[in-house]
């Protein structure tokens, strides 16, 4: 059986949603041929924890951990929050924060964390990497980004080593979305931009999560197009397994996972306060954090008594909250992003609302499930509670976003590095 370390900076018992599919591909890959082992972070002291996760994993896959030196316990401090205080993503990169220590962590935190605010990890996931691979040969190296400072461990131990690397881009690197607004030096973004040409330039393969964020990158860089691949962000069948089915009484509208600022559909909060004023008993439904202009938002169109804000829950609970909508709510940050709560949207069957300006490959997936509409920020959305009855979920489309089947695409690529 061949060998592949992964790197992946979110692990079991992170509750982080970034590593489902991680933790999900590698469950699958010896199946096809493929012993993994992970490295990555100590302790996240960023994300919640979700402890079912540690449940998932095989005995025969190694985990190799490294200290990570966090940037926001220094934050936490420097903005007079406590040490056990958790701090909200959204809250982080806000612009309605006016606070002057707030202004300059955000400063710091975009000129001098490069890549990103996880760079603290970069010498000693190096290290500790390296320690194994003197012990242990593998046949490829897999870095998952975001954090993208996992590519520069991965590109390292690659060239070290002489190990084949792929990295799997969830996101985009030097432009990802929560750069948008904020002001990044010459210096910083040269030498951002630097360290990601070298890191593609040196994979011997690098993976996609959507066709738009793979075809933006061969633009940028043509020397990609005979290398890029597309593997979207898919599903876990087995984690529906057992879970309620039903809808309550109530139509719930269920938004699940982080939501900022520039996430603000505010028209169509005015459509749900008036459906509900033509007598429908609507009830909105966050899980996860929710920006604070998005909350004065929903209390400006008078959703207030109707909206329900229950934060983070373990994964399964998540799923049940899910299964038990109505319909579901899901937000794009940009036309590259195909976020990946729209595919377990998917698998629940249940009419879809996408917001999101320009995103072309979300529409796409709507209309070839038949699973719901996809509508721009700046729209009402009243055109979906007109014909939502139409959505019937192709349940055999859907049925290629499961993650064996990816996990299984992925292995050959994975077999085409050690050719």
């Amino acid at each position: 059986m061949k060998k592949v370390l992964f790197i992946s900076y979110y692990w079991p018992p992170s509750g982080k949603a970034s590593l489902h599919w991680p933790l999900k591909i590698i469950k699958h890959l010896p199946s096809f041929g493929w012993l993994p082992t992970v490295l990555t972070v100590s302790e996240d002291t960023f994300s919640q924890k979700d402890e079912t996760f540690s449940k998932e994993i095989s005995d025969e896959v190694k985990v190799i951990r490294a200290k990570s030196y966090e940037p926001f316990d220094i934050y936490k401090r420097f903005t007079g929050k406590g040490k056990d205080d958790q701090l909200i993503a959204s809250e982080t990169i806000s612009k309605k924060n006016n606070n002057l220590a707030h202004r300059f962590a955000i400063w710091i935190r975009m000129n001098l964390f490069i890549p990103d605010a996880r760079v603290g990890w970069y010498f000693p996931a190096v290290k500790n990497g390296s320690d194994f691979l003197q012990k242990e040969r593998v046949d490829t190296i897999v870095s998952i980004g975001p954090p993208h400072t996992t590519h520069l461990v991965g590109k390292k131990l690659s060239i070290k080593f002489g190990i084949p690397h792929v990295p799997v881009f969830i996101d985009p690197w030097v432009d990802i979305s929560y750069y948008r607004n904020f002001k990044r030096s010459n210096l910083t973004l040269s030498i951002d931009k630097s360290l990601e040409k070298s890191v593609l330039q040196s994979a011997a393969a690098v993976v996609f999560v959507t066709e738009t964020m793979k075809e933006d990158y061969i633009r940028k860089y043509s020397f990609l197009k005979e290398k890029s691949n597309l593997l979207y962000w898919g599903y876990s069948a087995e984690d529906f397994s057992l879970l309620p089915m039903e809808a309550g009484a109530e139509e719930i509208i269920l938004h699940a996972g982080n939501i900022f600022d520039y996430q603000n559909p505010k028209r169509f909060w005015k459509t749900l306060k008036s459906e509900i004023e033509k007598g429908r008993k609507l009830k909105l439904i966050f899980i996860g954090t929710v920006a604070s202009e998005i909350k004065q938002s929903i209390t400006d169109a008078g959703l207030a008594p109707f909206t329900e804000y229950k934060g983070f829950l373990p994964y399964k609970e998540m799923l049940k909250e899910m299964l038990i909508a109505s319909y579901l709510l899901v937000c794009a940050t940009e036309p590259r992003h195909v976020p990946g709560k729209l595919f377990e949207y998917l698998r629940a069957r249940k009419p879809i609302i996408a917001f999101g300006n320009g995103n072309e490959e979300v529409q796409k997936i709507l209309a070839d499930s038949n699973a719901g509409m996809i509508f721009s920020y700046n729209e009402s959305a009243e055109e979906f509670f007109r014909i939502y009855s139409s959505f019937k979920t192709n349940e055999e489309l859907v049925k290629g976003f499961e993650r064996k089947t990816i996990s299984k695409k992925f292995s050959s690529i994975l077999d085409e590095t050690c050719v």
